[in-house]
């Protein structure tokens, strides 16, 4: 297991929100090894939890004060009701609570605890966490979720990464989606994960992904509800504070994982392998960038810059620490004429910290912006940024 950089508050309850597969669960049972653990995918424990409201106190040593881990919260989150009880009556009591949805609670209209929880997130493995593992072609190819680093590299006809990333949709689309009651229609459903997989990095056009799909406008809308709500993929605004040009009003869309963003292309002979793997290497920086502003508590709003022309930024980073525009790019070669929007920004904003993140060895400026390697990028952003 990698040491996660992910850290618990020392007393205060709180949320931990994440996809499936991350590690929140082994993060858990390392951290809180003695704690009262309930696993609420446990049939028996859900059983009994939804017996009686206060089976959740009896199931507690009597005078206990400490860590209480509720785990996947989301599959009862009327229990939320009891926990807040506790919380106001029971003084000691620290609850860490993980979920790996939010489309329950909203429809259960829970409030988490009405502020008494703080929130957080939890990621793929990071760059730092990998340390010496990482591998910049194999996180591209598969993606930073932890089991995924536990299998077998060797690839060919024994490819064990990616026969788990699409054991690991699979899971998703019958477990959340199937038996969840999201979707009537799971064969649908898949048709468009694969068609939004041709969204990745972009700007977002329902009605497109729908026409190509044949699925309902509204319906696709839905789905990307459902993704949303469980998670596993992140909508990017458009930067517009006191914008100088007229901008796009299309979010930028991204599942969460490079791996599951691969497994989900269709591949052929008429799709172009640097189309997907460009789309792969700027979904690598975003992981990277959320789980550090995330786990740095950095406060930053992260977002894109595209405007009417089509001049755009992969990413902007705002916040108390200041403005930054950040441009990727998977070549070897760096080509000036690749500066033309990171240029553009620097012109409307010209307090911005730039950078240029390619796939090249040479580190240095030109003129205002910063070119560095990704590996570099990736291995020293908390001090950059």
């Amino acid at each position: 297991m990698y040491d996660r950089n992910f850290r618990a508050e020392k007393h205060s309850s709180f949320f931990i929100f994440g996809p499936r597969g991350t590690g929140k669960t082994s993060w858990l049972k390392f951290q809180f090894p003695k704690a009262p653990y309930f696993d609420l995918l446990d049939s028996e424990v859900i059983f009994d939890l939804q017996g009686s409201s206060l089976n959740l106190e009896k199931r507690l040593a009597k005078n206990y004060h400490g860590p209480v881990v509720i785990d996947e919260v989301q599959k009862l989150p009327q229990i939320l009701n009891e926990v807040h009880r506790l919380i106001e009556s029971k003084k000691g009591l620290q609850f860490i609570l993980t979920g790996s949805s939010a489309r329950k609670f909203r429809r259960a209209g829970v409030n988490l605890l009405a502020g008494r929880a703080l929130v957080k997130n939890f990621y793929p493995l990071t760059t730092s966490e990998l340390g010496e593992d990482f591998s910049l072609p194999r996180a591209l190819k598969y993606g930073l979720l932890p089991s995924v680093w536990d299998c077998d590299q060797s690839g060919g006809a024994n490819d064990k990464p990616t026969s788990y990333l699409k054991s690991y949709v699979q899971t998703y689309v019958d477990l959340e989606v199937k038996l969840e009651g999201l979707s009537r229609n799971v064969v649908e459903f898949s048709r468009f994960l694969s068609a939004a997989s041709f969204s990745q990095a972009s700007p977002l056009n329902i009605s497109t992904i729908a026409a190509e799909c044949g699925i309902e406008r509204r319906t696709v809308s839905n789905y990307f509800d459902i993704t949303r709500d469980l998670l596993i993929s992140y909508e990017l605004p458009v930067f517009t504070k006191k914008a100088k040009r007229e901008m796009i009003k299309h979010q930028k869309f991204y599942f969460f994982d490079v791996g599951v963003y691969q497994v989900l292309r269709p591949k052929g002979p008429l799709d172009s392998e640097s189309e997907i793997n460009g789309a792969a290497f700027e979904t690598l920086i975003l992981q990277e960038l959320m789980a550090t502003n995330n786990y740095l508590d950095l406060d930053y709003q992260i977002s894109y810059w595209h405007t009417k022309q089509h001049q755009e930024v992969d990413f902007v980073l705002y916040g108390r620490r200041g403005l930054y525009a950040i441009e990727t790019k998977l070549t070897h070669k760096f080509r000036a004429s690749d500066l033309a929007g990171l240029e553009l920004f620097a012109s409307d904003y010209p307090t911005a910290k730039l950078f240029f993140v390619y796939g090249g060895d040479r580190h240095f400026h030109h003129q205002n912006i910063e070119v560095i390697p990704v590996e570099q990028f990736l291995k020293q952003l908390p001090t950059l940024i």
